[in-house]
């Protein structure tokens, strides 16, 4: 396929937002990609252009149904002036697997990882220079059939929008006051939690606000069944140091597999470290907190690389953990995921690339 390219005008350029007040998602860059799926012509016409709003029939079938998936990564301004990106085949080869488990048409990752490319080096001036500021990078699958019947789409819309973003943490903040949720449910195993849809983070919200109102960061997710052991916190996959040894719920179709979850993991392992991947029961979790076995808790996810849990809330109970600020294995962890992606570090696992 061939890559049609239409930039704007320089005068249709719209100016830069302030990069040191940037909220999250308010700016878009001047561009957006598009591709179109039909069962006659499969993916079809990739074309760059301006950033526009869609038209669409109040009958789309993903307006209705759901049927819909995203992705998120990051472009980084290096130490160097370049502009890096993370893993991006591996949040292409995720849209890929969430798109088998949606029911929706595969694309090709080299394509993909093309059209981004291109349309980051059209709107280099978006990727924000200071440490800790990136540019955003969604890339987004919906159905777009005109029909109220519950069916598969036969046609889809594969696109990607860009959005400057500054740090969601910083090191010495004081950890995340979570409460564990034991009403409500974010997945389980059988559904479409391991996929990254918009349905699993419309789930989410209730909690997360009840959790808000109660005073807590966020909600700590259950297993849907048995409500017994540890899944995600918030949008993020949960890791556990004791001492030396990290601990996180394994993967078993009801969680998310983040891309910086494997990071940590490949990360922690080339370092000589012991990970465990395995399930973990809350109560005996509370107990090895409350008995200083267990003395971190951190979240992972793109958006924060890493978020500090400085208290978990259980019927009523608060069990801080670690100071309830940032230990020395979150921290440790965070700078060199951070320092890879910034070019301040050698990237010995091959994880980078640049435009």
């Amino acid at each position: 396929m061939k890559l049609t390219i239409n930039s704007c005008l320089p005068s249709e350029c719209s100016p830069l937002p302030d990069f040191n007040n940037l909220e999250f998602g308010k700016h878009y860059t001047d561009h957006m990609f598009t591709m179109a799926y039909s069962p006659q012509k499969g993916w079809h016409s990739p074309t760059i252009a301006p950033y526009e709003n869609f038209s669409l029939s109040p009958a789309t079938l993903v307006l209705h149904y759901a049927q819909e998936i995203f992705e998120g990564l990051k472009a980084y301004t290096r130490v160097d002036g370049t502009v890096g990106l993370f893993r991006p085949r591996d949040n292409f080869i995720r849209m890929n697997n969430s798109a088998r488990r949606m029911n929706m048409p595969e694309f090709d990752v080299e394509v993909a990882y093309e059209a981004l490319q291109q349309l980051l080096k059209l709107d280099k001036r978006w990727v924000p220079p200071q440490e800790g500021a990136s540019l955003y990078i969604r890339p987004t699958m919906i159905a777009t059939d005109a029909v109220i019947g519950l069916k598969p789409s036969t046609s889809y819309l594969f696109y990607i929008i860009m959005s400057p973003v500054g740090p969601y943490f910083k090191i010495g903040e004081k950890g995340l006051n979570i409460f564990v949720e034991e009403t409500y449910v974010r997945a389980v195993r059988g559904g479409i939690g391991e996929a990254k849809a918009g349905a699993n983070y419309a789930a989410s919200l209730l909690a997360a606000t009840e959790a808000k109102k109660k005073g807590f960061a966020d909600a700590l997710w259950l297993d849907g069944v048995e409500r017994r052991y540890v899944e995600e916190v918030g949008t993020m996959n949960i890791f556990f140091a004791y001492g030396e040894k990290v601990v996180t719920p394994k993967l078993n179709g009801s969680l998310l597999p983040g891309i910086t979850r494997r990071s940590i993991i490949e990360l922690l392992k080339s370092w000589g470290e012991t990970v465990a991947e395995e399930s973990i029961d809350i109560q005996t979790l509370l107990t090895d907190i409350d008995a200083g076995k267990c003395t971190e808790c951190f979240g992972s996810g793109t958006a924060a690389v890493i978020s500090p849990v400085g208290s978990l809330h259980y019927k009523g109970i608060d069990h801080p953990i670690s100071g309830e600020t940032i230990g020395p294995v979150s921290q440790k962890i965070y700078k060199a995921l951070t320092d890879i992606q910034y070019g301040k570090a050698p990237d010995a696992l091959g994880w980078t690339s640049t435009i």
